[in-house]
């Protein structure tokens, strides 16, 4: 069934308008306005402390907007909460998953929780144990499985009474690099059933993976569209300097280009001076009269991680 969000369009999923939550003088979400269509999935990108975790509350209504409203497929957050919890799944940082019981135990708990008709439950549970790999680990304590089972196990939690929408609060936080890309495998599974997904990170490189991508930085959108869109926002050029010693060639170039942004990316330097046009030849003489050795210094398309920065510098200048 079709569900329009009000002043929105029937494609819209989940819509914001003006969506803020304050605690005392603190303003943790301020003013968001978003649409997130049926199907995409969106990555809500910032660091600790932007924000993430209060707008994904308020979307899941557990947290009351101090201003403005949020809908879910139809649903105000503020007005019709049920509704919004019937309709969605949430997988928050630290999922409430029971150590003591079983994966299989853990599943039957949620899907009572969640009030799946005992006639449906068993071919659910073992349609998401197909889904997410955990069959051979259905007799074994949650509190005994690795982190990257974890996050699967509580994601198969979140859904269990199959949701139309999800929300993922930092879902791979703290787990290796193979149990995020398996995580994100099953992500776009998830798509294919035109499951709309939102998920938080702090990881840039995941934010690639999204249709779509709002930053956050301080409870404020920054900037919001495809990966590609937003990567179109960095202005200037942005050089990248391969060298053996990325520490001593960043404090040289700070001190070169105290209007350029220098950031260490492992054994690498970039460089983005902003506004204007930096010469490689530039950066080069740079490096050679602080003594710095170096191997290459190359122009690049800015990264994710480039941009945010950059957004963040304007923002913070009043520009953005």
């Amino acid at each position: 069934m079709k569900e329009d969000v009000p002043g929105g369009h029937p494609a819209d999923a989940i819509r914001m308008e003006g969506l803020a939550r304050r605690f005392g003088d603190t303003s943790a979400v301020d003013g968001l306005t978003l649409s997130v269509e049926r199907g995409e999935i969106f990555g809500l990108v910032g660091p600790d402390g932007a924000g993430k975790s209060t707008t994904m509350r308020l979307l899941a209504a557990i947290l009351d907007p101090t201003g403005g409203d949020a809908w879910v497929l139809g649903h105000s957050v503020r007005g019709d909460a049920a509704e919004v919890h019937r309709r969605i799944g949430y997988m928050s940082q630290r999922f409430g998953l029971y150590a003591d019981l079983t994966v299989l135990e853990n599943l039957r708990f949620y899907a009572d929780l969640y009030g799946v008709p005992r006639r449906d439950r068993e071919a659910r549970i073992d349609e998401l144990f197909a889904f997410s790999g955990l069959a051979p680990f259905r007799r074994r304590l949650a509190g005994n499985l690795s982190g990257g089972m974890k996050q699967k196990l509580g994601l198969s939690c979140a859904l269990v009474h199959t949701p139309a929408v999800l929300l993922l609060d930092e879902p791979t936080s703290g787990v290796d690099p193979v149990s995020r890309r398996d995580f994100w495998q099953i992500l776009r599974r998830l798509l294919a059933e035109d499951v709309t997904i939102i998920v938080s990170t702090a990881y840039l490189d995941e934010a690639e993976r999204c249709a779509r991508v709002g930053l956050l930085h301080r409870g404020r959108l920054l900037a919001v569209g495809s990966p590609k869109e937003v990567r179109s926002l960095f202005r200037g050029t942005l050089l990248e300097v391969r060298c053996g010693d990325p520490r001593v060639a960043a404090s040289a170039l700070r001190q070169a280009f105290p209007s350029a942004s220098v950031g260490l990316f492992g054994d690498r330097v970039h460089l983005g001076a902003p506004d204007l046009a930096l010469p490689v030849s530039a950066a080069e003489t740079a490096l050679a009269a602080a003594a710095v050795p170096f191997d290459s210094v190359l122009p690049i398309p800015p990264s994710l991680e480039d941009v945010f920065v950059s957004v963040i510098g304007r923002g913070e200048g009043g520009s953005a």
